[in-house]
């Protein structure tokens, strides 16, 4: 893993690039310098376990001058879909990412394809907090990875799911009601340049 040739790739392909030490200095940076400098009226989220830990959601929740389309706020399904729908429009999306490629390239896999869709086009600005650990060689290491480990982690992680990786931690390739595996996306470059923060988390 080479975090600074990986943040030199990201900025020669046209992403906003950061490093971080920790996911607390990501949510300094977050609420200091990058939402000041986007001013968003309307912000969303895709589902990331390294946001939650970041407590920026939580954060965002609280203020008056932002509206703030949260999917997982609570609610069923088709509540959640719905407000999924209506965040592809915000001025600003907040996820994970599920790999880097040290060439620059961001490499995403979803159940729904809502985070994969306001990654790549809909919300004005978009915000990808990642750990370093998640930098990957190359695309097709970085796939393979993804379907290793973060897609059994993330099964489990979401307990009301019923997917063979969740019991034996394998990738199966399922073909479960529940697969969580449905939705590739990989960004070579971004357009326009500057649209996608990259924040990489280096103890993470």
């Amino acid at each position: 893993m080479n975090l600074e040739a990986t943040l030199e790739a990201l900025r020669k392909n046209g992403f906003d690039a950061r490093s971080v030490k920790t996911e607390a200095e990501a949510r300094e940076l977050f609420f200091s310098e990058i939402l000041p400098a986007i001013a968003p009226r309307t912000v969303s989220r895709g589902d990331s376990a390294t946001l939650e830990r970041s407590l920026i959601p939580e954060e965002l929740a609280s203020r008056a001058d932002i509206e703030f389309i949260d999917p997982f706020a609570g609610g069923g399904w088709d509540e959640t879909l719905e407000t999924s729908r209506r965040g592809l429009l915000s001025d600003l999306f907040l996820a994970g990412c599920n790999a880097v490629t040290e060439k620059g390239q961001l490499v995403n896999l979803d159940m729904v394809g809502n985070r994969v869709a306001g990654i790549t086009f809909g919300p004005r600005r978009v915000v990808l907090l990642a750990g370093a650990s998640k930098i990957a060689r190359d695309r097709e290491s970085a796939m393979e990875r993804i379907r290793s480990e973060t897609a059994p982690w993330n099964a489990r992680r979401n307990g009301d799911l019923r997917t063979p990786c969740q019991k034996t931690g394998v990738c199966s390739d399922c073909s479960s009601p529940d697969r969580i595996c449905n939705a590739w996306s990989i960004l070579e470059k971004c357009w326009p340049r500057g649209r996608i923060t990259v924040i990489l988390i280096e103890n993470c």
